[in-house]
């Protein structure tokens, strides 16, 4: 999984329960994409053990992962 600074000493450090392989069956099979004025990529999947959807945000390539966090206020696709 490739990742940005910003991931690996920030979101990594505040968010330890974090798994990889929740970071990337998102990225794998997301329920919902959408695209930000700056050219990332967000991300959302349902993850059964936090009992929330998972938002994943890469860069542009729609691989190398910036952030990643349950996102309390998102209830699926619209």
């Amino acid at each position: 999984m490739k990742t940005t600074p910003y991931f690996d000493q920030q979101v990594r450090r505040k968010r330890p329960y974090l798994k990889v392989e929740w970071i990337l069956s998102v990225i794998a099979q997301p329920v919902h994409t959408t695209r930000q004025a700056d050219g990332r990529v967000r991300m959302w999947g349902y993850i059964p053990e936090l009992g929330h959807f998972l938002r994943v945000v890469t860069l542009d390539d729609g691989e190398t992962v910036h952030n990643a966090f349950p996102d309390r206020n998102f209830s699926g696709p619209a």
